[in-house]
């Protein structure tokens, strides 16, 4: 299989997770709902640590400060996973998601400061055209056809995106000295122990976590432990995808993820209201459409130039 389609499988998957996490918010966890998914998301990191154990059984070979490192990785993950949901909770998925496009903008300008990564004048321009796209989403259309700034999406999707970025220019430096499966399994590991320090010391979310686990069917936990699943297995296809094709070429399919959320978006809203329901207006459509198409093309300028 070529890597292209092996590198689609994760933003798809991701698309498919930014729903299912809606519908979770929505319809199982309206009380506590963002401290709920927090702790399912970063305890359930630990099914992957036994998968990357096998894809390299030298993981624990990691010295002392890059274990560190991947700890404060771990705790950025936390935090992009909290305010994405912080979002998501008042927001559509096709429109939070677009902001996404904006952590490679964030990578490169990080990669810069801490890398000394160097950036070309037209990775600049692309990454204005990323920043355009974005304000095209960051409006709102009310039923009079007025604009108003959807405030609080985007200062949570900015800092998400920043964290991601952060994140990953972080990552990058430790992967290339220890390698990607190990980096990876410690990251897991470190998400893994930051659900449990929070578990512990934040009472309010471990009471709506065990509330949650208590109340709602094995069906309901088991579409918590599939959402997880799906997420891993789309990190997996983009770690398959890196070691057959350039780096820069696989993270250009991650402009797929918001048009991926879009099509989905609409054929649930169309097919199962009940599930989710997403505005498929005209006005909404086309916003979201051009949103999308422009992020995607300074995505695509941002990677292939």
């Amino acid at each position: 299989m070529s890597w292209f389609f092996i590198a689609l499988i994760g933003p798809f998957l991701y698309a498919l997770t930014n729903h299912i996490d809606k519908v979770l918010l929505e319809k199982y966890f309206k009380e506590g709902g963002v401290g709920t998914l927090i702790l399912f998301s970063s305890l359930l990191s630990a099914l992957a640590l036994p998968f990357l154990f096998m894809a390299d059984p030298t993981v624990l070979n990691v010295s002392i400060p890059n274990i560190l490192i991947l700890a404060f990785v771990g705790i950025l993950n936390v935090a992009v996973l909290w305010c994405y949901l912080l979002a998501l909770k008042d927001e559509e998925a096709s429109v939070a998601v677009v902001f996404y496009q904006l952590v490679p903008v964030f990578g490169y300008i990080l990669g810069y400061i801490i890398l000394g990564e160097v950036l070309t004048q037209m990775q600049l321009i692309a990454m204005a055209i990323v920043i355009f796209g974005t304000s095209i989403i960051s409006f709102e259309i009310d039923a009079e056809n007025k604009f108003k700034l959807r405030k609080n999406t985007i200062v949570l999707m900015l800092a998400a995106a920043f964290f991601w970025g952060l994140e990953s220019v972080i990552f990058k430096a430790v992967a290339l000295e220890e390698q990607l499966w190990r980096s990876l399994f410690w990251e897991h590991m470190m998400l893994a122990f930051a659900g449990v320090l929070i578990f512990i010391f934040i009472a309010s979310y471990r009471k709506h976590f065990l509330s949650a686990i208590k109340n709602n069917s094995g069906g309901i936990l088991g579409l918590n432990v599939a959402n997880e699943s799906i997420y891993m297995v789309g990190n997996i296809a983009f770690s398959v995808a890196y070691l057959m094709a350039p780096v820069a070429l696989v993270l250009l399919t991650e402009s797929y993820q918001p048009l991926f959320v879009f099509a989905i978006g609409i054929f649930l809203t169309i097919f199962f209201p009940k599930l989710i329901t997403e505005k498929i207006e005209a006005r909404h459509l086309w916003q979201k459409a051009i949103a999308i198409c422009v992020t995607g093309i300074g995505t695509y300028m941002l990677f292939a130039f």
